[in-house]
């Protein structure tokens, strides 16, 4: 059965009401008593035909016994079997849904329970009542994995106590007729008590709401503006909220369409200046990075030109999944400072919107409120806060996954703090790594290093690298590719464990997926090697060894020194080789005998990186790093193939100084170890020494000397 129109919320909400599941839509309790009596009645007929049976002399006609079992009995038998034929063809949908569910590729998050469009609300009332106390930070990371334990069993427990919202909150304005089609979702509501109140427009009774609620910061009242995302017919009243209550920052945290459905309609202009209502909206600039966009707005009242105008920041979350949470939270602490940051001290509320404006917003509100409990408190209470929020708009926080990552977040800002800088900070910060830590006989930037060490390898999420198959074509069994970013190929028809080949995506600055961190290839994966290069489309490859060192092969000649060699139905011809400085710089001319196209790929083999230890000096990395991006600009930003021999220690400093610089270049901040740490995120043992560790802060060092005015590369 469907349910009704007040009993759904929207596609971020999961149902945890397990006491009232159904069966062909009768509750089981219903349905178990119904087949109760109907044994009780087999059983009476029963009873009857074998102890009051009739004497051979009775007439048949009054063998009532007989007449129940014959006619009656048969009758409720089919009744159960209809039933029972309902429940399994039911059961059947839902295990073919499940398949396809799990079938599902996720690459940058966590899975959760398959949210619907329609789903069920939280039962009105918790079903367990337990008082949760604060816990001191310093107990945090017990208390997680603790939680965390018999697949976050406590964490749902503990959410699940929650109430849903307030027993006193009425919801009189949302459900006035002329503004039910002003609420995306019909039982997601601001409450009376707690509504944003516009100013009403031409005396009209009704246009003084929209979906919006205030919601109380740690300690600041009204701090935000929960909201849902806008519909076309909502926008005016939209940006008519930012002006009136003075707002200077949005917070977007869903995108315009999720899996085919709409969850927000795009409120803002591409370019130029767009007129919602009475407020014209100028695009001001557009910054996309790889986990969110910022948008900058100048906004003005059309018929009131003597007000000034105001510049509004839009910071749009693009990498929260289409369900689930976050793979890790620290792109979303990365952005959270971001805010923080950008939003001016007498600013208005901060308006915060996903699609109801509840789940990822309750969460993005709870975690900026707990930080702020952490630095003062130093304790953490998350069950109180999300109560105390829940009273202002009902069902922040929708998921007990969403949830368990609000303490997730937590604790990562526990145990990494902010390790971001600006670069005029930089020499101070690296004064302060090399004294020894007060009791620790190490130097601070051996503790730096060594809290990247404790980053898990997820050994469960390596299936297919670790088939026996596949961990054949791996040069270091240790180093190999997490399943949920692997490189695909396309599978070659009839032949198994052609898809694989030991190659990661890596996420860049501004784009994901900018990179492809792999091995040298051994001689029985050339092919793959440049299979991959050609159907991902790369037109650069930076190579980070040599051929041979120290007497041992590192990593297979694949390219032609002259002529041309023919890998499966690759042909590679190369057209130049010169030597520039460190770098060889070689042009090759790939065919694709099946696409019958061609394609130019530049390779760039850097010679001044020793096996053991780093790079004499920086120059060259930063001389690299620069003919690689200058390159990219032409070719159209496609994936940088990017190996050393096993793929992770030169390779993940090659990439970690990338992004770091890049960085640099368009913020003046850099922060080395939250860098690296996303990418032991995405590829196991990527910067592998402290020496390489250390390389990272010393070219950055370098780069800020050479170009003092932070200058592009040239």
């Amino acid at each position: 059965m469907r349910p009704s129109s007040a009993s759904v919320i929207p596609a971020e909400t999961a149902a945890h009401s397990g006491a009232h599941r159904t069966m062909m839509g009768l509750p089981y309790s219903l349905l178990f008593y119904f087949i109760l009596k109907v044994c009780d009645v087999l059983a009476a007929a029963d009873n009857e035909t074998y102890t009051t049976q009739p004497s051979l002399t009775t007439p048949p006609e009054n063998d009532t016994g007989s007449l129940l079992t014959s006619v009656l009995v048969p009758l409720l038998v089919c009744f159960v079997l209809i039933l029972l034929a309902g429940y399994l063809l039911r059961s059947r949908k839902h295990r073919k849904a499940d398949v396809n569910t799990s079938d599902k590729k996720m690459p940058n998050g966590i899975l959760e329970e398959q949210e619907q469009q329609t789903v069920m609300l939280l039962s009105s009332s918790p079903t367990v009542y337990k008082k949760y106390f604060p816990i001191p930070v310093e107990n945090l990371e017990e208390e997680f994995r603790i939680r965390s334990a018999d697949d976050g069993k406590l964490f749902r427990e503990e959410y699940n106590s929650l109430q849903p919202g307030s027993i006193h909150g009425t919801h009189e304005a949302a459900n006035k007729e002329e503004n039910k089609e002003k609420n995306r979702y019909p039982n997601i509501l601001p409450y009376d008590q707690s509504r944003v109140i516009l100013i009403p427009v031409d005396g009209g009774p009704c246009s003084d709401y929209i979906n919006a609620s205030y919601i109380d910061g740690y300690k600041e009242r009204n701090k935000f503006i929960a909201a849902q995302g806008p519909k076309q017919e909502t926008v005016n009243d939209f940006w008519r909220m930012i002006w009136e209550q003075k707002s200077a920052t949005i917070v977007m945290l869903t995108n315009l369409k999720e899996r085919k459905e709409d969850k927000c309609y795009q409120y803002w202009p591409d370019q130029g200046c767009w007129i919602y209502g009475n407020i014209r909206v100028a695009v001001e600039d557009v910054v996309v990075l790889v986990d969110y966009t910022i948008r900058k707005f100048c906004i003005q009242p059309v018929h009131d030109g003597c007000k000034a105008p105001r510049l509004i920041t839009q910071l749009h979350f693009t990498s929260w999944p289409d369900f689930g949470v976050p793979f890790t939270p620290i792109g979303m602490l990365k952005f959270l400072k971001k805010v923080k940051s950008v939003n001016p001290v007498h600013a208005g509320p901060i308006v915060v919107h996903c699609s109801a404006g509840v789940g990822r917003t309750g969460t993005f509100i709870v975690i900026d409120a707990i930080i702020d409990m952490m630095n003062e408190e130093k304790k953490v209470n998350v069950f109180d806060f999300v109560s105390k929020i829940r009273n202002q708009r009902p069902q922040m926080v929708q998921t007990d996954m969403q949830y368990s990552f609000i303490y997730q977040a937590l604790l990562e800002y526990y145990l990494y703090g902010d390790t971001e800088l600006d670069v005029a900070s930089l020499e101070k910060h690296l004064q302060a790594l090399y004294t020894p830590a007060p009791h620790f006989d190490k130097i601070g930037l051996e503790q730096e290093f060594k809290k990247l060490t404790s980053v898990r390898i997820m050994k469960e999420n390596m299936r297919t690298g670790n088939l026996p198959a596949n961990m054949k074509k791996a040069r270091v069994i240790q180093i190999i590719p997490y399943d949920f970013n692997r490189v695909i190929l396309s599978m070659k028809r009839g032949e198994e464990y052609t898809d694989y080949i030991n190659a990661s995506f890596i996420d860049g600055y501004r784009q994901k997926d900018y990179f492809i961190a792999t091995q040298g290839p051994l001689p029985h994966t050339v092919e793959d090697f440049w299979r991959m290069v050609w159907e991902w489309k790369s037109h650069t490859i930076v190579i980070l060894t040599e051929l041979q060192e120290r007497e041992q092969e590192k990593c297979c000649q694949y390219w032609p020194s002259e002529g041309t060699v023919t890998h499966g139905e690759i042909n590679i011809e190369i057209k130049s080789d010169r030597l520039l400085d460190t770098i060889s710089v070689r042009d090759f001319i790939v065919t694709s005998s099946q696409e019958k196209q061609t394609r130019l790929v530049r390779q760039f083999h850097f010679h001044g990186w020793p096996e053991i230890g780093i790079p004499a000096e920086g120059k060259g990395m930063i001389d690299l790093i620069a003919a690689v991006q200058k390159q990219q600009q032409q070719t159209g930003n496609h994936p940088i193939v990017v190996h050393c021999s096993a793929g992770a220690g030169r390779t993940g400093t090659f990439i970690a100084l990338s992004n770091i610089l890049e960085r640099v270049k368009a913020e003046g901040l850099l922060d080395v170890f939250q860098t690296i740490k996303s990418l032991r995120m995405q590829r196991p043992h990527m910067v592998q020494t402290l020496e390489q560790y250390e390389f990272c802060y010393k070219v950055v060092q370098d780069y800020i000397d050479i170009f003092s005015d932070y200058a592009n590369f040239k």
